[in-house]
């Protein structure tokens, strides 16, 4: 299991247990918390009808009064409220009142009138002094069915003369409960799937950038050209895992190369300067110039040095140059570079060899072929590959440079007239230090040359081929 589930099941589980527990908590809440306003509101309308009824219950004449029809005509009341969204068409209000002993004398509904209530709570309690309120089914047994009854005392001075009691059926109130409940349900639940797909967002992102980090480490182990791309961490603990593992590699890899290099260099010296030392030795020795013979000994002996000289000098250049461009993970410079005139330039510092040669050269670019790219790379491969071709170019013959258009890919290429790859060599030739014979003088090169062209075409996302062809070989840099 990857790591991205594991913290988006570790994160699923407790956003959804901690959404069901608050969502369950304020569901449960909603019922008891609209019970209380209604009971808050039937205080007020007992403790006000208390107050309006004092003087008929005082003087007796509540029945003969017109507050028995104007109870009638409240309860025949058709309403059009809308009340958040809930129609309201009658009145859900019984009202009540007793004497002093708890014997009803006046009902709303003309049921209860002269029945003793003074065991029920909400008169009993009231008239004990106390807050008087019950909840009681009106069919028994169904909770559905329970009205919500608030008493208030009738006070003559200090004395409860009476007691006036409010009902209202909490089955008037469920609409609303209902209706609060739906909405904070759907709400609570857009809530908790905004909060399981940021989860599945951030998830994603970290392991997208671990994976980033992963890639990019595996890469260096391996000893392959890896760039580590900008990443969209602005701050934090990844950001300078990134840099402290972009460090390491740098410094591995100054350390690799130069410990690397070092050991290349010394083995590579060894012959040429084998060949100096015992040269040198030579021409310490007595010799008399005055014979022919050992005149021409003398000057081989010279020239021996020179030539071994200047491969020490190509071979330390080269190596140069091919650490250079290996330590490099990405290009420095992104350019437009025109094709065309870039070969004409190492053309014309080649026209020597082409003339001393006979070396026909034709370089049939077209002027609109570009390649983005670091122009000094560019000419440092191509240049190789322009002396590799020379080198293996007999006398008379004839290189041709040209481009080619192959889909999305573009093509530059250089063949020339010669010996063909022999079939051995093909897997090696981009080999460091392997070079194959020159035709004219029987030696080899440095053998950096192509492994130079391979990394810069690595660096331009391009790919060296080298291919045999009828007259000769060519080498194509498919960018």
């Amino acid at each position: 299991m990857s790591l991205s589930v594991r913290i988006f099941l570790v994160y699923f589980i407790f956003v959804s247990l901690s959404g069901y527990f608050i969502l369950n908590t304020v569901l449960e809440e909603i019922k008891p918390g609209v019970r209380q306003s209604t009971e808050e509101t039937l205080v007020d309308t007992a403790n006000l009808l208390a107050e309006i009824l004092r003087e008929p219950v005082k003087n007796g004449t509540l029945q003969s009064s017109d507050f028995t029809q104007t109870l009638a005509a409240y309860g025949r009341r058709k309403l059009q409220a809308k009340i958040w969204g809930i129609d309201k068409t009658v009145v859900n209000h019984r009202i009540y009142v007793t004497d002093k002993k708890g014997i009803v004398i006046l009902d709303s509904t003309h049921t209860a009138v002269g029945q003793d209530y003074s065991h029920w709570n909400d008169v009993y309690l009231t008239l004990q002094g106390k807050y008087g309120a019950r909840s009681t089914a009106e069919v028994p047994g169904d909770l559905a069915s329970s009205i919500m009854y608030i008493a208030a005392p009738i006070m003559d001075g200090d004395e409860i003369i009476g007691v006036v009691s409010v009902a209202k059926p909490n089955r008037s109130m469920q609409p609303f409960i209902d209706r609060s409940r739906n909405r904070l349900t759907i709400l609570g639940s857009i809530i908790i799937a905004i909060g399981l797909l940021a989860g599945i967002l951030f998830s994603w992102w970290l392991a997208a950038e671990l994976r980033r980090l992963r890639k990019y480490a595996l890469a260096v182990s391996a000893g392959q050209r890896a760039v580590l791309p900008e990443s969209k961490i602005a701050s934090g603990e990844l950001n300078q895992l990134a840099s402290a593992l972009e460090s390491m590699r740098i410094e591995l890899d100054g350390k690799a190369y130069i410990e690397r290099y070092v050991q290349t260099l010394a083995h590579e010296l060894k012959s040429p300067l084998a060949g100096v030392r015992a040269a040198a030795e030579l021409l310490q020795s007595p010799i008399l110039l005055h014979s022919p013979e050992q005149a021409d000994q003398r000057t081989r002996f010279i020239n021996n040095i020179e030539a071994e000289s200047i491969r020490m000098q190509q071979l330390i250049e080269r190596l140069l140059n091919l650490a250079l461009v290996e330590q490099q993970q990405e290009l420095h410079e992104r350019k437009d570079i025109a094709i065309k005139p870039l070969w004409d330039e190492l053309i014309e510092a080649q026209s020597a060899r082409f003339l001393q040669h006979n070396i026909r050269c034709e370089n049939t670019i077209a002027t609109d072929v570009i390649i983005v790219g670091e122009t000094f790379l560019l000419r440092q491969a191509f240049a190789n590959l322009l002396e590799n071709a020379l080198d293996f170019t007999p006398d008379g013959g004839r290189i041709r440079i040209f481009a080619e258009r192959d889909g999305d890919h573009q093509k530059i290429a250089i063949e020339n007239q010669g010996e063909p790859i022999p079939d051995f060599a093909f897997a090696r030739l981009t080999e460091r230090f392997y070079s194959l014979p020159r035709p004219a003088t029987g030696k080899k090169s440095t053998g950096l040359g192509l492994n130079f062209v391979q990394e810069v075409a690595a660096l331009h996302n391009a790919k060296l081929l080298l291919r045999n062809t009828d007259t000769g070989v060519e080498a194509v840099i498919s960018f």
